[in-house]
């Protein structure tokens, strides 16, 4: 069959909820160090400043702010110790070793999407691959363990610079279409939860403007929740100012989406 688009998907809050994982463990790792437990809103609130992709860096920088604001005594720890931390609340072992072994906050996460999905939109011309700033591990271990997916085409971190830098997302579309992107070429979503993907595929515009990129933006799960509708809508609303082409409420809705619309 003809492909006749490439999406490349975010992993966290869009192919698993984080909220009791990556984000609980933000929250502890932030209350270890400062005493103080942010809400999920603080975390959002911070994400939407576009810049806080890794949220080792996030937990470091919500600490600063909390001590500055108290006007606390309290030594800011040095970015390894919030590392190690992190990743004991997260992985609860190594998350070199073996994934049974792991008895972290990693194993709350709830899946968003089935294999079948990657299958149908396949069977619909269109080609796939992730491109997530998640550590090797756990972004393996959620693809290939969990969804069942087979050497699924991969950028994690490490691979390439943090979002939203463009070089890991505009690489994999190379890798996957040929490496001559340009007006001739098929359109390229990019789907992500925060304003720091919505960014990398503005910057990958600049870097190529005569290629078709889309920006998909969806709310992390957390927000779908029927209480927090304002919550999301205020998000949503934030996705589209900061250049979202479009704002999914599934991530099933890309079952039938038609690239060249946009």
């Amino acid at each position: 069959m003809k492909n006749i688009g490439l999406i490349l998907f975010d992993i966290d809050g869009v192919i698993r909820s984080v909220e009791n994982s990556y984000r609980l463990s933000l929250k502890k790792t932030v209350y270890k160090f400062s005493g103080w437990e942010p809400s999920y809103i603080d975390i959002d609130n911070a994400k939407n400043e576009g810049i806080w992709n890794n949220d080792w860096d996030l937990s470091l920088e919500l600490i600063k702010r909390y001590i500055k604001k108290k006007n606390l005594n309290i030594k800011i720890p040095q970015r390894e110790e919030i590392v190690k931390c992190f990743e004991k609340f997260y992985f609860g072992g190594d998350p070199n070793k073996d994934s049974k072994y792991w008895s972290g906050y990693i194993t709350n996460e709830e899946l968003l999407v089935d294999k079948k999905f990657f299958d149908l939109i396949q069977g619909n011309g269109i080609i796939w691959g992730f491109v997530s700033g998640a550590e090797s591990a756990s972004a393996k271990f959620v693809l290939e363990k969990r969804l069942g997916l087979k050497s699924p085409p991969l950028i994690s971190m490490g691979d390439a610079p943090e979002k939203p830098d463009p070089k890991g997302f505009i690489n994999l579309s190379k890798k996957l279409i040929g490496d001559k992107l340009g007006k001739s070429n098929i359109p390229i979503a990019y789907v992500g939860d925060t304003i720091a993907d919505i960014n990398t595929v503005i910057n990958a515009r600049k870097e190529i403007p005569s290629q078709k990129f889309i920006s998909i933006g969806i709310a992390p799960p957390h927000l779908h929740l029927n209480f927090r509708l304002k919550e999301r809508n205020y998000y949503e609303t934030n996705l589209r100012n900061a250049g979202a082409d479009m704002i999914l409420n599934s991530i099933y809705d890309l079952k039938d989406i038609n690239l060249d619309l946009f």
